[in-house]
């Protein structure tokens, strides 16, 4: 296994899948799973957007992003209203319940990434965090 472990990109694989697993886990009550929390984290830094829009940015196939809507609309988190910028299109919006499901994800989010992170202390976590945004800028648009 330590052959492994000397590659980073398997790392993060493996990291990532943990993080997500755990992640789910924290949000299994609410019947929900780590692609709607980011669907919904998407949606809170706009206006609104179009669900090819969210395709793009999420990096999710358009098909899934169609379910994920409409499972966030049916618990009354999100909503598809007519586009202001063209009456033909629509555009899903964060409602305030889904705002406010979001305040209480992001303390279990917090937890999640504590007890993946517990080995390090607070100055590395944060020089982790600053070298992955760096990376994912650069290579997620």
């Amino acid at each position: 296994m330590r052959g492994l472990h000397a590659d980073t990109g398997y790392l993060l694989y493996r990291l990532g899948l943990r993080s997500g697993r755990l992640f789910n886990a924290s949000l299994q009550e609410s019947g929900l799973r780590l692609r709607h929390y980011a669907l919904l984290r998407f949606l809170a830094t706009s206006e609104g957007a179009p669900q090819r829009e969210l395709s793009t940015s999420l990096g999710y196939d358009p098909s899934a992003i169609v379910g994920l809507v409409d499972d966030l609309e049916r618990l009354g988190f999100a909503e598809r209203r007519p586009s202001p910028d063209d009456r033909r299109s629509r555009i899903v919006v964060l409602t305030e319940a889904g705002r406010v499901f979001l305040r209480d994800t992001d303390k279990a989010g917090s937890r999640v990434a504590g007890e993946l992170l517990r080995p390090l202390d607070t100055e590395e976590r944060d020089v982790l965090h600053a070298l992955l945004l760096r990376v994912a800028e650069s290579g997620l648009g």
